[in-house]
């Protein structure tokens, strides 16, 4: 088990450099492929309830200090006010719901049917970025949600979707390297035996 809580952690910190390198699908309204948030919600569903916690806590420490350190831009001249973010520590939270939303399902993963998993996985990225942008519109005091907006929700989420099929055989790999069990043998079927 702590092989493989080890291994997840730096599969996380893995993931957090190589989302800096992927780029925006600009023909898809600027939609982005969300790895940390994927990596995070696959390894959500093979672990138990305080691993995830940890691993949440872990993902939106990291995004948060991503978005706290990260420079603004623009002349400071013409922008007078700081543009208003939301408090260090939000991600920590929608990261724990997502894993638990995640953690819901994980007697059908155990029993060997991802694709249930797979498919949560791009709703929970869904409603991760709509919470997300919902909460900044509120912070800023003000609405606006555009059709431009949701369809750059909708498509980053279906673009991490599909690839949580790979995500999901690479944790099968690193489940089986570090001798961790990811499904339970008592939620196999049972085949009654006729009674004479």
């Amino acid at each position: 088990m702590i092989r493989y809580t080890a291994s997840l952690i730096l599969l996380v910190l893995l993931a957090v450099i190589l989302q800096q390198f992927i780029p925006a699908f600009t023909p898809l309204f600027g939609s982005r492929l969300m790895l940390v948030v994927l990596v995070f919600l696959c390894a959500a569903s093979t672990v138990s309830a305080p691993v995830m916690l940890l691993l949440a806590f872990l993902c939106g420490f990291l995004a948060d200090a991503e978005n706290a350190l990260a420079t603004q831009a623009g002349d400071p001249e013409v922008y007078t006010r700081p543009v208003e973010s939301l408090r260090f520590g939000y991600s920590i939270a929608l990261y724990a719901v997502m894993g638990y939303l995640m953690q819901g399902i994980q007697p059908l993963f155990r029993q060997g049917k991802w694709q249930f998993s797979a498919l949560l996985s791009g709703i929970a990225v869904f409603l991760y970025l709509l919470v997300e942008y919902l909460l900044i519109n509120f912070v800023r005091g003000g609405f606006s949600f555009t059709r431009w907006t949701f369809l750059r929700i909708a498509f980053s989420s279906g673009i991490t979707m599909l690839l949580s099929p790979v995500v999901f055989w690479l944790l099968f790999q690193l489940a089986d390297r570090s001798q961790y069990r990811i499904r339970f043998d008592g939620l196999k079927r049972r085949t009654r035996t006729p009674a004479y």
